[in-house]
């Protein structure tokens, strides 16, 4: 399973290469931007976009998996459609070829016979990524490869991509938008049970040089299975104190105030119970796989959306690292209406079976919305004031 999962981070930054290559060119990445149609529309926005950027990072992700792991691929699932349409109206399927010259003829044809933009974006798809991790490559663990799936968002919070807003500044570590709340999301879920056990969050812009413009990204990594919970800020969270270090029910955790990271679209209802809950301490940010991470960090207490507008894709990768870290991501609203008391079971999100009577990505839908959160003992202390200040919106199905 590690080597499942060493593999998963190397893709993951081979996919950041390609998602970096495509801002390098302003001409090339507005090329790049389909309009999605239909049934794979996220109904949360007006006008939602797919980018060859995403289509290539999830057939990337799929065609590296299942050279390494035979069978594998067949079992990794996405949001995106691998078909485009040029302008000549022609319908293209796009798959990686064996070869970075056969790759970039295909891509030609997507970008109506722009060969210096297939040529530079076959040579990426095509460029080995040597990632060593310390940890990982000590960790030695088994699963068995038939009980796997894969959920990939191979470019979460997509707009803000295609926005590429750089500049922006963080808010106590937390980034309302911009390149930053971009990340490539990867999570491994258990196809008997639904449960996450694996999963890698891959933030491609974090820090800009500012004398060549070039983006360095960040990953995260975490594993949760058979007793066996391990993940990359393990390290960090052993060193020093203060906000680093998370320890259940230590005095710091009990006397600091509850914060929260919310979408910018959450209703008003649950943004007042909020303001009661936190304080000063509510942060809108965009991307569901940014927010997710936000908690993932250790930046806030709890990440929280009311709306059935998130997917399976969209947390997976969040949650398994969530659980590695004792943490987890649970339906809001049956949390809401159980009013549960520490110690009982939470109705964890799980990820391998559709709802019933949907549709389209709604299939998929994180129908109850969803609460991510690092600390059960947290999480309680946040349901408990939630539930006394939002009223009427407890009981809701």
């Amino acid at each position: 399973m590690s080597d499942v999962l060493r593999e998963l981070l190397r893709v993951s930054e081979k996919a950041a290469n390609i998602a970096r290559a495509c801002r390098q060119q302003e001409a090339l990445f507005q090329l790049l931007v389909q309009e999605k149609k239909d049934a794979e529309k996220n109904k949360k926005f007006a006008a939602d976009f797919k980018t060859l950027a995403d289509v290539l990072v999830q057939e990337v992700v799929k065609q590296n998996m299942e050279n390494k792991f035979p069978g594998l691929g067949k079992k990794i699932f996405g949001e995106e459609s691998n078909e485009f349409t040029n302008d000549l109206g022609e319908k293209i399927t796009v798959e990686l070829r064996s070869t970075e010259e056969e790759t970039a003829e295909l891509l030609s044809r997507v970008l109506d016979g722009n060969v210096p933009a297939s040529e530079a974006l076959a040579k990426v798809v095509h460029q080995d990524v040597d990632l060593t991790d310390p940890t990982l490559e000590s960790l030695e663990i088994r699963v068995p490869q038939d009980i796997l799936g894969i959920w990939v968002d191979p470019i979460d919070s997509t707009y803000q991509y295609i926005k590429g807003s750089a500049n922006v500044k963080s808010n106590q570590g937390v980034f309302p938008s911009g390149l930053q709340c971009v990340t490539i999301l990867i999570g491994v879920y258990d196809i008997q049970t639904g449960v996450p056990l694996m999963g890698v969050i891959n933030q491609p812009f974090v820090s800009q040089n500012l004398t060549t413009l070039r983006w360095k990204g960040q990953y995260y990594w975490g594993l949760s299975y058979m007793g066996t919970n391990i993940h990359s800020l393990q390290i960090t969270l052993s060193k020093g104190t203060g906000g680093g270090t998370q320890t259940e029910n230590s005095d710091g955790e009990l006397s600091r105030p509850l914060s929260a990271v919310i979408s910018t679209s959450e209703n008003e209802a649950i943004k007042t119970a909020l303001s009661r809950v936190c304080g000063g301490g509510v942060f809108p940010a965009a991307g569901a796989g940014y927010k997710s991470l936000c908690v993932v960090q250790g930046l806030v207490d709890i990440y929280i959306f009311s709306e059935d507008t998130t997917f399976k894709w969209d947390s997976c990768a969040a949650h398994a690292i969530l659980r590695a870290m004792g943490g987890g991501m649970v339906d809001m609203k049956e949390c809401l209406a159980r009013s549960p008391q520490a110690g009982l079971d939470l109705p964890q999100l799980l990820y391998h079976t559709e709802n019933e009577g949907a549709s389209g990505v709604d299939l998929w839908a994180n129908k109850g919305g969803l609460i991510a959160y690092r600390s059960r003992h947290r999480l309680d202390t946040f349901l408990s004031c939630l539930i006394q200040n939002l009223g009427p919106l407890k009981t809701p199905t």
